[in-house]
C-alpha cells in the first residue's frame, strides 16, 4: 500500500492542498481560494472561518479527485502565513477576523514598546525589528482598542495553529510562528519575559510552544466528516511558511542556502546560531530543524519590479507577444542579453515600495541612476534585475560573514529566466542550482517536517528525494569583477539619496 503525506500551505490568498508520496514525489494538489480584506489604509484582515473551509475543500477536492483511499494518509502537516493575530475563546471560536501578517496598524504600540527596550535589545531577543508586522503588536491594539475582544481571548494563533484545532482540538503553536509573535526568546526557545512584561499582555493568552515536528493529535471523527480525512490521521503542526520553505529548498544544514525570487524576495541559509547583525540589516528565525536558525533578508519588491518594468517599460515586447505568439518574458530576456554586465554604468534601485532587508527604508524609491545619452533601452531592461540582484547580493554578504556558504539555490518565478540565473551567479559569485520543480517549496517542506514528526522519515536530509537539481549555473569571473564594482556603487548612491528620500517622505511630496 502507497503511503502518503498530506501538505496544506495557508497562504494570503489561498490553502493549497497537495500529496505527497513517501518516496518523494508530489502526486497531486488543488487550490481553495479566501478573500482578503483591505481598509482603513493599513488595515488587513482575513475570516478565519475562510481558512477552514479552503482546508476542508481542497482536502476533499484531493482525494477525490486522486481517488485515494484516506487510510493511506498518514499525516497532514501545514506551511502558514506568519506574524498574524487571531483571537479565540476557550471552545476556539474566533472573536473577531485575524489581523494578517501585511496589517501596519499597530504603530502606537510599537511606541509603547520601545518606552521598555531600544530597537537593539528587542532586535537581541527575538531576532528581528520592533514593527507593526508582528503579533504581540497587534495584539496589544486589540487590548488598546477592543478590550471586551481582548478580556474573552484565551489563546492567540496563527492561521496553520487555527487549523490544526480545528482538526485536533490542541492549542499549539511551533517555534518559527512564535518568532513571528515578536515576544519570543530565540536562543532559548520560549516568550520572553521581558518583551511580555513590557507589552503587559498576559501570558497565558499565548499557546503552548513546541516543534516543528510535534504531533499535535489526530483527526477527530467531527474533523474527519469534513475535510474526507480518515479520522485517527496524526497532525503535525509544521512551520511559518518562511521556514518550510527552507526545508523545501533544501537548506538543511549549515551554509545551504536559497533565494526565492517572486514578487518579493528573500536569501534564507541554515545555521546553528541566530545571526545578530550589528546593523540590523537581517533577520534570524527559528528553523524547523531542532538545534538550527534561519537567517533570512527580505526585500519588498524584487519580481515586483521586474513586472513593473514588464507593465510600464515594456510595452512593444507585450504587443510583439500578442502578435507572434512568443513569451513576452522571452522577449524580455533577449533584450535583457544584449545589454552588457553593469548596463554600461546605469543602476537601478529597485524600492518601488520602500524597502525591508537590508535598508529598512519606508520612504526610499525606485530610481534610475547614471542615464547618459548613450544609455540604451536594453540598458534599462538589464539594470532593473541587476539592481534587484545587488540589492539580494547585500543581503547575501550579511549572511556570509559568520558562516560558510558555497552554493545557493534558486526558486520561485524569477529562477525561470537564465538571463536572470546568470546576473545571479555572477553576482553572488557562487554556483545557481536550478531545482526541477521551482514553486512547491512550502508545500514539500510542510511534507518534510510532517513524514519526519510522524516518523515515516528518519531525518531531514530526506529532502534529496524530494528535490531534483536540473541545471546549475557557474559565475563567470570576468563578470563577476564588474558586478563587485557595481555593486559597490548602487550602495553609495542609495546612502548619498537617502537624505532625499527622508525628506521628500516627510514632506508628503512623494505619496
Amino acid at each position: 500500500m502507497t503511503e502518503y503525506i498530506l501538505a496544506h500551505d495557508l497562504g494570503t490568498s489561498g490553502n493549497k492542498a497537495s500529496l505527497f508520496s513517501t518516496d518523494g514525489k508530489m502526486v497531486g494538489s488543488r487550490i481553495a481560494s479566501y478573500d482578503t480584506h483591505y481598509f482603513n489604509e493599513k488595515w488587513v484582515e482575513q475570516n478565519p472561518e475562510d481558512w477552514w473551509k479552503a482546508v476542508c475543500l481542497s482536502t476533499k477536492e484531493l482525494i477525490n479527485g486522486l481517488r485515494i483511499n484516506p487510510e493511506e494518509i498518514k499525516v497532514v502537516s501545514f506551511s502558514g502565513q506568519m506574524m498574524g493575530c487571531l483571537c479565540v475563546d476557550k471552545n476556539g471560536k474566533p472573536l473577531r477576523d485575524s489581523i494578517i501578517w501585511a496589517d501596519q496598524r499597530a504603530t502606537k504600540q510599537v511606541k509603547a514598546l520601545e518606552q521598555h527596550l531600544t530597537q537593539e535589545e528587542f532586535y537581541r531577543i527575538v531576532g528581528h525589528r520592533n514593527t507593526p508586522s508582528y503579533g504581540i503588536q497587534k495584539l496589544m491594539w486589540i487590548r488598546d482598542n477592543e478590550p471586551d475582544t481582548y478580556e474573552k481571548t484565551y489563546k492567540v494563533l496563527n492561521a496553520k495553529d487555527y487549523i490544526v484545532y480545528k482538526l485536533t482540538g490542541t492549542f499549539v503553536t511551533d517555534y518559527s510562528d512564535g518568532n513571528g509573535m515578536g515576544c519570543f526568546d530565540l536562543e532559548n526557545l520560549k516568550w520572553s519575559d521581558r518583551i511580555l512584561e513590557a507589552s503587559g499582555i498576559d501570558p497565558a493568552k499565548l499557546p503552548d510552544l513546541q516543534p516543528s515536528t510535534f504531533v499535535a493529535g489526530n483527526v477527530t471523527e467531527e474533523a474527519a466528516k469534513m475535510t474526507g480525512m480518515a479520522p485517527g490521521t496524526k497532525v503535525v503542526i509544521g512551520a511559518g511558511d518562511g521556514v518550510t520553505a527552507n526545508i523545501g529548498a533544501g537548506s538543511v544544514e549549515e551554509g545551504k542556502t536559497y533565494c526565492s525570487l517572486g514578487t518579493s524576495a528573500w536569501v534564507t541559509t541554515t545555521a546553528k546560531k541566530p545571526i545578530f547583525d550589528p546593523e540590523m540589516r537581517t533577520v534570524t528565525w527559528a528553523h524547523a530543524i531542532p538545534g538550527y536558525y534561519a537567517p533570512n533578508g527580505t526585500m519588498q519588491y524584487a519580481g515586483g519590479a521586474f513586472d513593473w518594468m514588464k507593465e510600464i517599460i515594456c510595452t512593444s515586447e507585450r504587443e510583439a507577444s500578442r502578435q507572434g505568439g512568443k513569451s513576452v518574458y522571452d522577449l524580455i530576456n533577449e533584450q535583457i542579453e544584449q545589454a552588457p554586465p553593469g548596463s554600461n554604468g546605469l543602476l537601478f534601485l529597485p524600492y518601488l515600495l520602500g524597502e525591508r532587508a537590508p535598508r529598512w527604508d519606508a520612504a526610499s524609491k525606485g530610481s534610475y541612476i547614471g542615464i547618459t545619452s548613450e544609455t540604451t533601452r536594453a540598458d534599462m531592461l538589464r539594470s532593473v534585475v541587476e539592481g534587484v540582484t545587488y540589492n539580494l547580493g547585500i543581503i547575501l554578504d550579511v549572511l556570509k560573514q559568520p558562516i560558510e556558504i558555497n552554493e545557493l539555490t534558486i526558486i520561485g518565478g524569477g529562477a525561470k529566466s537564465p538571463a536572470w540565473r546568470q546576473i545571479m551567479a555572477d553576482v553572488f559569485a557562487l554556483p545557481v542550482k536550478v531545482p526541477a520543480i521551482l514553486d512547491e517549496a512550502g508545500s514539500m517542506g510542510a511534507a518534510i517536517i510532517g513524514g519526519v514528526g510522524a516518523g515515516l522519515f528518519d531525518d531531514f536530509h530526506v529532502v534529496d528525494r524530494f528535490i531534483t537539481i536540473e541545471g546549475s549555473q557557474q559565475h563567470n569571473p570576468e563578470n563577476t569583477s564588474v558586478y563587485e564594482q557595481a555593486k559597490q556603487r548602487f550602495n553609495d548612491f542609495y546612502f548619498a539619496l537617502r537624505p532625499v528620500f527622508e525628506k521628500h517622505h516627510a514632506e508628503g511630496a512623494v505619496n
